[in-house]
């Protein structure tokens, strides 16, 4: 890789998750220095090289710039982010995870939705998209609000996610419930989660 070039990872719906390197995104004048952010959504040209994918072009779509410059939407987007890297793999069909994933990047923009509720649906549904969720826990007794919540985002479509609010008490729950399971089905420390802990 040369001194200017930028690697990237980005989720795709053709080809899952694809490593590429962006010819020249380090340079000020690039057309690719935009594209090769974080959070941006889009069409991205690819060619394949002898051992990688080289980003010809990109047309994006959404840069997500409120969360460029909210500190705390940033490192969630990026915990995000790190999540789908965890779950997505090449040349599989990855279309629900960038759906949620893209779903998701938009409701941290939504000032009238809490961080931490998108935070805990996010992490249920990823796990459920993966074919891992468990149902509601048996081994406590929740509120009916959560259960109804967890059911919710266990079978609801991702158009459809962020669509309720829940009162401080349920979430608190939600957040226990999703919590302990990220810990079984997550067998990683997510560098940004770390960091929004400490925020």
């Amino acid at each position: 890789m040369a001194e200017y070039d930028r690697r990237v990872c980005i989720l795709t719906r053709e080809r899952g998750k694809v490593a590429a390197f962006a010819r020249g995104a380090r340079k000020p004048n690039s057309r690719l220095a935009a594209a090769t952010n974080p959070f941006c959504f889009g069409t991205y040209k690819l060619y394949v090289g002898r051992d990688s994918y080289t980003v010809a072009e990109a047309e994006i779509q959404n840069y997500f710039e409120e969360l460029m410059t909210d500190y705390e939407g940033a490192y969630y987007g990026m915990y995000f982010a790190e999540i789908a890297d965890y779950y997505t793999r090449e040349n599989n069909d990855e279309r629900e995870m960038l759906k949620l994933l893209y779903q998701s990047l938009r409701a941290l923009t939504r000032p009238s939705l809490p961080k931490r509720l998108v935070k805990c649906v996010y992490e249920l549904k990823a796990i459920a998209v993966n074919g891992e969720f468990p149902g509601i826990p048996a081994d406590r007794e929740l509120m009916e609000s959560t259960a109804y919540a967890l059911r919710y985002i266990e079978e609801s479509p991702i158009g459809k996610l962020y669509t309720f609010a829940v009162s401080d008490a349920v979430l608190e729950e939600l957040e226990d419930v999703s919590e302990t399971y990220r810990r079984r089905f997550m067998d990683r420390s997510f560098k940004s989660l770390e960091i929004l802990k400490t925020l």
